[in-house]
């Protein structure tokens, strides 16, 4: 990426857009704008010399970036959380959208994130249908939780409990269709990816189409490092001076569900994977706590993944 003094921050809600362009240190120009095609085109002359810079705030922030891109500005959208973060260490306590704006600006011109590629069709159909799918699975535990809770009063009404189990039922059924039609998309996009991911030992259909999903086939990071932290899995350590010493983690910036999938395929991975297994095995001889050698192993998976993403190759014809 070519390095820019001009970066312009966005912040995006519902009804408006509030942009604040600096040019190094200064600020040039600041408004704020109606989140339509209208206030675009009245925003757009500012800002389109500039590298936009702007949070990802689901459909809001979405449609923006797709003019943008549309319209050829340089536009990159970040995890709001590394916002925040950056506040945090600038001891920035004032709240409100226009120095939101500024904050995310200087953030930009400090890290200069990468670029930002409108994901295709299809692509955005089957990140509609994983949010659907998550909805209704999570509907399907809380009716279960009420479910067992019922069971377990010893009062259960035998006319409730005939309804929620036809409930069960019927979320079940639709639950499984969706994920029916998520693996249609896949197998029209990406037939390829999808099977060669599945190679890797752990790396099962729902880990493979979450992955292609939110990295947009990979096209969208230059190295396995990026995925990592794009995922929320960097690792991150607590330490000042001689006096401060925290547990080890990891950085948390959003992306739960792909963590748990993740996780969950790591635990396959451990066993069958042989890389990931000697990986483990050598931490944990090492000393190092479960979930720590966990946390390797998850990261070892995504730099497979994204190395055979790249080679076009099958696991066994890639080195890990």
């Amino acid at each position: 990426m070519i390095f820019t003094n001009m970066v312009t921050g966005i912040d995006c809600s519902k009804d408006y857009f509030d942009v604040v362009l600096i040019d190094k240190d200064k600020k040039v120009f600041e408004g704020r704008f109606t989140n339509n095609a209208k206030g675009f085109k009245e925003a757009l002359p500012h800002i389109q010399e500039s590298h936009v810079v702007m949070e990802h705030t689901g459909p809001y922030s979405f449609s923006l970036a797709c003019l943008l891109y549309d319209s050829h500005v340089r536009v990159s959208v970040v995890n709001p959380l590394v916002i925040r973060r950056f506040s945090q260490t600038r001891m920035i306590r004032t709240k409100t959208d226009r120095k939101d704006a500024l904050i995310i600006a200087e953030y930009g011109l400090m890290y200069q994130p990468q670029l930002w590629s409108m994901p295709n069709e299809k692509i955005q159909e089957i990140r509609q249908w994983e949010t659907c799918l998550r909805g209704m699975i999570k509907c399907k535990v809380m009716l279960m939780n009420q479910y067992h809770a019922f069971e377990h009063s010893g009062n259960f009404v035998d006319a409730v409990r005939e309804k929620m189990e036809v409930q069960v039922q019927n979320q079940e059924l639709e639950i499984m269709q969706v994920e029916s039609k998520i693996q249609a998309l896949i197998q029209e996009v990406f037939p390829e990816l999808h099977k060669n991911l599945t190679s890797i030992p752990g790396i099962g259909p729902k880990s493979a189409v979450l992955m292609i999903v939110l990295t947009n086939g990979f096209h969208d990071f230059e190295n396995h490092k990026q995925v990592i932290s794009y995922f929320g899995l960097a690792p991150r350590i607590y330490e000042s001076g001689s006096s401060v010493r925290g547990r080890s983690g990891i950085c948390k910036m959003g992306m739960s569900s792909v963590r748990a999938v993740l996780f969950m395929a790591a635990r396959t991975a451990r066993l069958y994977n042989p890389t990931c297994k000697d990986l483990y095995d050598r931490l944990r001889s090492a000393g190092k706590a479960h979930r720590v050698a966990m946390i390797a192993v998850v990261n070892k998976l995504i730099k497979q993944a994204f190395a055979i993403a790249k080679s076009g190759e099958s696991y066994r014809l890639v080195k890990s």
